[in-house]
């Protein structure tokens, strides 16, 4: 499929989760196969305009990341159109704008879901955000507000009026947050009534889920919370399309899927070649003082944790362990003694 002139390989992608989905590990997904879009975590439009540091952290993607979206979230069309502007000069395939997260610190500024309470302002930054740029425009966002304003399919279709490319709906509203279940027959509606295509979010954690979403004109999945879990998920469902089984993951390929991504964070911002990571214009790609940390290393991982650790047999035990880890060596011999990496390798 395509976005755009963006050609996607895969009708499957990884959604941002702020704090979660990283280069780092969206690079190991694309590693692992079957991911056709990456979408980096949800980035401050005021904060690239600004240039305000960490804000910029959070819009690197790499090479191996394509094709890459940089989603972006604000409530001001001259500055989303600017924010868009910088993100074409990262060199990024695709602009993504953030009209589904709940969180109050974000919806109260005019951003995320509360522009789906203002439909013609959330059409004008559309409409500011194409016109100042070339790559294509797309927007994520939910259901609706709540149950009396559930208006995803007017929305979409006014933001398609002005040229956004493609449209991602989770079915759930801001209200509903992450509780009950996505609604899936609303996606479907939504892309019967738009002429761009639409990926569908919400509830597909098991690899059959995101082959049955693409029914009903559906475009493709965007996969969140699954991935934390199962970051094989979109290669087990690529083998799903071909006929092939769903084989899950091995232990001892869980294991190492956790120290190759200790070893990326470690390394991050360090010994990189030019041109390997794409920063924000004027922004050094030198290390910066919390790249390198043991302690953000361990956060890194005890977050992950909270997902990766769920369906594993003794995971709960895996979790304490992690969560109690105090040095990267431990994090290491504790992987290595759950998941019998070392006695693996060695046989």
């Amino acid at each position: 499929m395509n976005i755009g002139a963006v050609a996607l390989p895969s009708p499957f992608a990884i959604a941002p989760m702020a704090g979660m989905t990283d280069s780092a590990f969206r690079r190991l997904v694309k590693r692992h196969g079957g991911c056709g879009l990456v979408v980096t975590e949800m980035v401050s439009s005021e904060g690239l305009v600004r240039g305000i540091d960490r804000t910029l952290e959070y819009a690197e993607y790499t090479e191996e990341e394509r094709p890459v979206s940089i989603q972006i979230f604000g409530g001001d069309p001259a500055k989303m159109a600017a924010a868009a502007q910088i993100v074409e000069q990262m060199g990024a395939d695709i602009v993504d704008v953030n009209m589904g997260c709940p969180v109050p610190k974000i919806a109260k500024h005019s951003a995320g879901c509360s522009l789906m309470r203002e439909p013609e302002h959330a059409q004008a930054i559309i409409d500011a955000m194409v016109k100042a740029i070339r790559i294509p425009v797309t927007v994520k966002m939910r259901a609706g507000w709540d149950e009396g304003q559930i208006n995803a399919p007017e929305l979409a279709k006014r933001v398609a009026d002005v040229g956004a490319a493609a449209i991602a709906v989770h079915g759930r509203t801001a209200a509903q947050s992450y509780t009950g279940s996505s609604d899936w027959e609303l996606i479907a509606r939504v892309a019967g009534a738009v002429g761009v295509p639409v990926f569908g979010s919400g509830d597909c954690v098991e690899p059959p889920q995101l082959i049955e979403r693409l029914d009903g004109g559906i475009g493709g999945v965007l996969v969140g919370r699954g991935a934390l879990r199962n970051p094989w998920i979109f290669q087990q469902a690529a083998d799903l399309t071909t006929g092939r089984s769903a084989d899950p993951a091995s232990l001892e390929a869980r294991g190492r899927f956790l120290l190759e991504y200790i070893d990326l964070l470690q390394h991050e911002r360090t010994g990189e070649a030019e041109g390997f990571r794409h920063v924000a214009p004027g922004e050094s790609s030198a290390p910066s003082p919390a790249r390198g940390h043991d302690r953000w290393v361990i956060n890194k991982l005890r977050a992950l944790n909270s997902w990766y650790t769920k369906g594993i047999e003794n995971g709960s035990h895996l979790r304490v362990a992690i969560n109690a880890a105090e040095s990267i060596p431990r994090l290491r011999e504790i992987i290595d003694e759950f998941f019998g990496v070392t006695s693996a390798a060695a046989a």
